[in-house]
Order: C-alpha cells, then structure tokens, then sequence
C-alpha cells in the first residue's frame, strides 16, 4: 500500500514539470504548504484534464465545452465514491489495487472517467524487522525517491462527493477526493521488492497523456498503461519519526546516520 508520502515543491514548478498552464492552477492548490508526511485524509495537490464547467463537480444539468484543460487542483486523500451515503468511507479508499480497478463498484466509473496525478517527492514504506531480531524492534522506514530528484507522478482517480445537507449555493457542498492506484511489487527491482510487496503506481512523463484524457483512453486501456515499467527509484533508510502523523520537516527525508546501506537482493 502508499500510506504515507511527501510533496514539498512550489506549485509553480509542478505546474512546469506537468505542462499546467499558470492560470489553471487552482488557488487552494497554489497555497497548500508543503508537506514531508502527507498523510491520509490531508489535502493533496492532483493533476486533471477536465472539460470547464461554471462550478466544479456540477456533472448534472450541465454541457461542457469541447475544449479539455489540463490544471492543478485540491483533492482530500481517501476516495469518497459519488453513492456513499457519507464522507467516513475515504479513509477505507486511499488506494485502489491495479489487479481490481475495473471492477470494485467505488473505482470503476473514475477509471473511466476521473483518473489523475498525484504529484509527489516519493513515498515511504516500511521494512519489517530481520527473523531472529528481538522482539517488538521496529520496522525500518525508507524514503524512496527518483535518484535525480525530479517529481514522481502517482497514477490516481478522483470523484465528487454531493453533500447533501448543505444548500446548491454553499461552496462546501462538493467534496472533491482521491485515491493512489497500487500494483505489486516492481519484478525488476529486487531492492524495493525486498522493502514490500506493493507500491505506488508511477507514470511516466510518456504516459501522462494518455491516462488522464478519457476522450483518448478507455478503462481497460488506461489499465495497461498501469503495468508498463516504472522509473528507477531509490530507498534510503530515514529515521523512524516519520512513523508519527504529527511529526513533519525535511529532515524526515535525510538519511539514517550510520544506517547499513540500502537493502540488496539475496
């Protein structure tokens, strides 16, 4: 699973890096701080292709134009389908697996119609203790990043949430969500596979295109594109204060001083 992530770069050089227009990056987007423990249920920056509508979310009653903008918005972490009957379920939905994407009822339509990015640093994940350690030694954490530093692009889905409780004219009443798609772990990386058995699903910058434009890909397309090679990425053991939601800075990212080098198969 993706539990836990970090997104510290300015929104300007996200919307560089993703090809966003400067205009088309949404004002709460643009002020959200950054973060080295992003965590579920916190505001996330995603990247979505969507046709401009008066206000967002309004899917009834609505045309849209022909024109599709690519932009940069906010989005809570955990995935509250359209029929939920409240907003609770997210935190159950902050990933959905590769292998059932198409076919769990709270996933199908957005994979049709509502998949995204979800820019970041890199992610964390955590190594279960050696057989033969003492007893209640902790999982080791590791920081796991592209090796040159540029942003990783998570392949997400994202949906609208009515709230029902609350009048047409409240701004609250459309809660935008999203979810990380995961696979299994990567076959030609022995090192990350040694970590955990999952991971995050990374796009490549090629890829991008083609998994955010529905007009472009359909589900089952877009499914394929979730099982093409990942970016190389690097695992670096950091300390364990990551292991807190409340603990937050860029030294959660810095190396574990005098840390054994990062795992290595067999």
């Amino acid at each position: 699973m993706c539990g836990r992530y970090a997104a510290f770069r300015e929104a300007q050089d996200l919307a560089d890096a993703f090809d966003i227009d400067p205009d088309d990056v949404a004002e709460d987007a643009a002020l959200l701080p950054p973060s080295w423990n992003v965590a579920p249920t916190d505001p996330v920056r995603v990247v979505v292709e969507r046709a401009p509508r008066a206000s967002e979310g309004a899917a009834e009653g609505e045309e849209p134009s022909d024109d599709v903008v690519r932009s940069l918005r906010l989005a809570r972490w955990g995935l509250v389908p359209g029929w939920a009957k409240d907003p609770s379920v997210g935190s159950r939905m902050i990933n959905a697996r590769v292998e059932s994407l198409v076919d769990k009822p709270a996933f199908r339509k957005a994979a049709a119609a509502r998949r995204c990015l979800v820019p970041a640093e890199g992610y964390f994940e955590w190594r279960k203790a050696p057989e033969g350690s003492p007893a209640k030694t902790p999982k080791q954490p590791f920081w796991i990043h592209a090796a040159d530093g540029s942003p990783l692009a998570f392949a997400g889905l994202y949906e609208f949430w009515r709230d029902r409780s609350l009048p047409d004219d409240d701004p609250h009443r459309w809660l935008v969500t999203t979810t990380i798609i995961t696979g299994g772990a990567p076959t030609d990386d022995p090192v990350l596979a040694e970590i955990h058995d999952r991971r995050p699903v990374v796009l490549a910058p090629e890829r991008w295109a083609a998994w955010l434009d529905p007009t472009r890909t359909d589900a089952a397309d877009a499914v394929g594109l979730l099982h093409d090679p990942a970016p190389r990425l690097v695992a670096t053991p950091v300390s364990t204060a990551v292991n807190s939601v409340r603990t937050n800075g860029p030294e959660l990212i810095e190396r574990l001083p005098d840390a054994e080098d990062e795992p290595q198969p067999g």
